[in-house]
């Protein structure tokens, strides 16, 4: 695990690190292990025009834990504070799977600390059709009958194969060592906390009919049935968006395909910089 800074927002701490110079741009991890950002830190193109900030969320990795239930306007929140802790102002951001959810929030509930917001292959909204139903029953609800049983580990592999597809361990590992084992670490947050949260959350076509900030909506070439039509459903109900598709990649993305996904971010955060904003 990376050494980190920790900051308070209220009774609460925060792992967090500042990487780069420039525009801010917040990293929000997903919910199956705080080490998401990782390859993403590493890539010239982002941290030598950026700012980036990674944090850990609360429930997370060195990050402060709350009993019960935590839900993604909390995590919102929680984002919010954290960048006027750091004094960062209006950041680009980036979510990936569940945390898509929690950008979106943020926008929704923060809107003037959102300058864009990229969604990678986001968590919801769910279409009603047979290919979400089969998801659930083949992929969440064995996961989440392994966590209960107390078996971490299956219900950690059942999910990752469910998103990231049956092969996924090797370019896990290659692309973010340590990942699954931080998936392990990290599998109480994730089942107790994140996965109710993304459940209960209700993201509506009126609700995303109020996001005015650029959107990039992202795909991977090769991921799991699950994340097209969700992707779709959620892009034909936002006012203001452009697609990527990222080549090659399944769920894992930015971790299979770090260099491309990077310079696809600073493309999209360069088309929408403070600069080119004053300039129109």
């Amino acid at each position: 695990m990376r050494e980190m800074e920790r900051a308070s927002i209220g009774s609460l701490e925060l792992e967090y690190e500042l990487v780069g110079t420039g525009e801010p741009v917040v990293l929000l991890h997903w919910g199956i292990g705080a080490r998401w950002a990782e390859p993403l830190l590493r890539e010239p193109a982002l941290a030598g025009r950026h700012r980036l900030l990674n944090y850990h969320r609360v429930g997370f990795a060195g990050s402060d834990r709350v009993e019960g239930a935590i839900s993604m306007a909390e995590h919102a929140e929680h984002c919010s504070l954290l960048l006027g802790e750091l004094g960062l102002g209006s950041a680009h951001v980036v979510g990936h799977s569940s945390s898509a959810l929690l950008a979106l929030q943020v926008a929704l509930d923060f809107p003037e600390a959102v300058r864009s917001l990229v969604l990678m292959e986001p968590a919801r909204p769910t279409p009603p059709t047979e290919v979400q139903a089969e998801f659930v029953r083949e992929f969440v609800q064995p996961a989440v009958g392994f966590y209960r049983d107390g078996d971490h580990a299956a219900a950690v592999d059942r999910f990752a194969t469910g998103v990231f597809g049956p092969e996924y361990r090797a370019p896990l590992e290659r692309g973010l060592p340590g990942g699954f084992e931080q998936a392990l670490a990290d599998a109480d947050a994730f089942f107790g906390q994140e996965l109710p949260a993304v459940q209960d959350s209700v993201l509506t076509a009126e609700d995303a009919a109020r996001i005015a900030q650029p959107v990039l909506a992202v795909l991977g070439e090769h991921t799991a049935p699950a994340f097209p039509e969700r992707l779709e459903l959620l892009s034909s109900w936002l006012p203001n968006v452009e697609h990527f598709q990222l080549p090659g990649a399944t769920h894992l993305l930015h971790v299979v395909s770090p260099g491309g996904m990077a310079e696809a971010l600073a493309a999209f955060f360069a088309r929408h910089s403070v600069q080119n904003a004053q300039v129109v």
